[in-house]
């Protein structure tokens, strides 16, 4: 197992040590492949390597990208459809072609299959190089809540409550808010051959120590990753404040 702890004082530094794992796999690879997260806790990875591609050269057209997950009966065309928001938080602004990003299938009419598809996808790709990651509250990664098997695989599954309720901000109202995603699954997340995961604020507190120093349980899905060969975590002081001060550089 390699969990590395940074805590970086502001957003700014977390993103460009985060940028720094992802640039290696770019640069290093003939085809790399990328597992792109949605929310809040990583736009500032994205943002700085949409400045190092515009400043510093640094391209993606060779890469390909999946996503974690995507709600179920939004439209690819719905602004907060995961394919949508992965492509105007990051993707149009780079170099890397449309067709090159994927995401799982929410239609109605392909949702029975998508989980299976994607997992193919994935697979024929190569597998992904370099995964990003947030973490809730709770400890779920994706949509894998706790009580997820590990040995999860691309499904669909039902958003809790509280996710819908988080989730709220970037609709009218919660009633708009899917109740189900496509999600892919632990045993997926943890085929990627490095993690970055990030995460910032007093609230994920608790989940990052469970994370880091927890045992592993199903009920903190994140702390799975405490038997990955390759995970790098970028925290700030608050998501930080309740590991014990050797765990952190």
């Amino acid at each position: 197992m390699k969990v590395e702890i940074f805590t970086k004082e502001t957003r700014d530094e977390q993103a460009r040590l985060a940028a720094d794992i992802i640039e290696q796999v770019v640069r290093s690879k003939t085809n790399p492949v990328l597992g792109l997260a949605t929310g809040s806790s990583p736009l500032p990875i994205y943002q700085e390597l949409i400045r190092r591609h515009r400043e510093e050269g640094l391209s993606f057209a060779h890469c390909s990208a999946f996503t974690l997950d995507e709600y179920v009966g939004l439209p690819k065309g719905h602004p907060e459809s995961y394919y949508e928001v992965i492509r105007n938080e990051f993707t149009r602004h780079v170099d890397i072609d449309d067709s090159r990003v994927s995401s799982p299938d929410g239609s109605a009419d392909g949702v029975e299959t998508s989980g299976a598809r994607y997992e193919t996808a994935i697979a024929e790709a190569g597998g992904v190089d370099v995964q990003i990651l947030g973490i809730g509250s709770n400890g779920h990664i994706a949509f894998n809540e706790p009580g997820s098997s590990f040995d999860s695989v691309t499904r669909m599954e039902e958003l809790t409550e509280q996710t819908r309720i988080d989730n709220a901000r970037f609709f009218d109202s919660l009633d708009q808010v899917p109740t189900h995603a496509m999600t892919q699954g632990l045993a997926t997340i943890m085929k990627a051959r490095k993690i970055v995961l990030i995460a910032s604020g007093e609230g994920k507190a608790d989940a990052v120590e469970a994370m880091v120093h927890g045992e592993v349980s199903q009920q903190w899905p994140a702390s799975l990753l405490q038997g990955h060969s390759d995970v790098t975590v970028v925290l700030d002081p608050a998501a930080s404040s309740k590991l014990i001060p050797a765990a952190s550089n």
